[in-house]
């Protein structure tokens, strides 16, 4: 591809205003959190996270700003230069493509989230399962 063609077809698919965008909007949301935490007190972690999250959605804003465009009508697909459509093949290769990077990144979360409701969860039975025997109510099991 030639890259004069290129940068007239990020142009053109307005890339570059959603990336200029998108940097002035997270710079302000990084300013606000490195604000705010500390005032809420939020484990130290929780900006990096932030800062993570940010990051790695700039360049799926910049994929989406490749594909999609705003209209009065709402979101549509753009068309390309020559007025081709997206094949099937190349769908999936995009499915496939998103799905592996997104997978892995959201899974240890996932998983760390299922663990922390189940063992809150066993501490709240326990906890009434001992309430309960303690008052003495006589339908649970001693």
């Amino acid at each position: 591809m030639n890259p004069r063609n290129f940068f007239t077809e990020l142009k053109r698919r307005n890339v570059y205003k959603i990336a200029i965008g998108y940097g002035v909007v997270a710079w302000l949301l990084l300013q606000a959190a490195s604000i705010l935490f500390p005032t809420f007190e939020a484990p130290p972690w929780t900006m990096k996270v932030f800062v993570a999250v940010t990051a790695l959605g700039f360049p799926i804003a910049l994929i989406i700003a490749w594909a999609f465009e705003l209209t009065p009508e709402g979101l549509k697909r753009t068309e390309l230069a020559d007025g081709k459509k997206c094949t099937i093949k190349r769908r999936r290769k995009i499915g496939a493509m998103s799905g592996t990077t997104a997978r892995p990144a959201v899974a240890p979360y996932q998983q760390s989230a299922t663990d922390a409701a189940a063992l809150r969860f066993r501490q709240l039975r326990d906890q009434f399962i001992n309430q309960s025997r303690q008052s003495n109510c006589g339908w649970l099991p001693h």
